[in-house]
């Protein structure tokens, strides 16, 4: 399940709980994916009218793409079962919770897949803990 990855997102989230979504995009937007042209900065995602999309997800313009490009920021929706969506709404509606891309790949029938997380935003001092803790774990691992 290679794909690309929020890597930033692990850091500046206590992530609680991950689920699958599929993404509804247009041609040139699968191919600059798969190029690996993403930039995930401040992407989050949210409902509107009953439906969940995600927004400020950086896709770039296909370089081959000439007039049917598409806009690198536009909202996209995320395809979710509605229990799925009912669920993960009452779920985000909680104080100081929201849904943060971590992953974006395509599964084995090539389908663009995203994985969603329900997480909640860290502090400063638990950012320094746990970069505190990592260099540790590294300085362990190298012995």
């Amino acid at each position: 399940m290679a794909g690309l990855e929020n890597r930033k997102a692990r850091h500046d989230y206590e992530i609680l709980e991950t689920l699958e979504a599929g993404l509804v995009l247009k041609g040139t937007e699968v191919k600059s994916i798969r190029a690996g042209q993403v930039d995930f900065t401040g992407t989050f995602a949210r409902f509107q009218n009953g439906e969940l999309f995600l927004e400020n997800l950086y896709i770039a313009p296909y370089e081959k793409g000439g007039y049917t490009n598409h806009d690198p920021r536009r909202l996209r929706k995320l395809l979710l079962k509605r229990h799925e969506l009912n669920k993960l709404k009452a779920r985000a509606e909680q104080k100081g919770l929201t849904l943060v891309p971590l992953k974006i790949y395509f599964n084995e029938r090539g389908k663009a897949k995203l994985l969603l997380a329900l997480a909640r935003g860290k502090r400063d001092y638990q950012k320094k803990a746990d970069d505190k803790k990592r260099a540790i774990r590294r300085e362990l691992e190298s012995w």
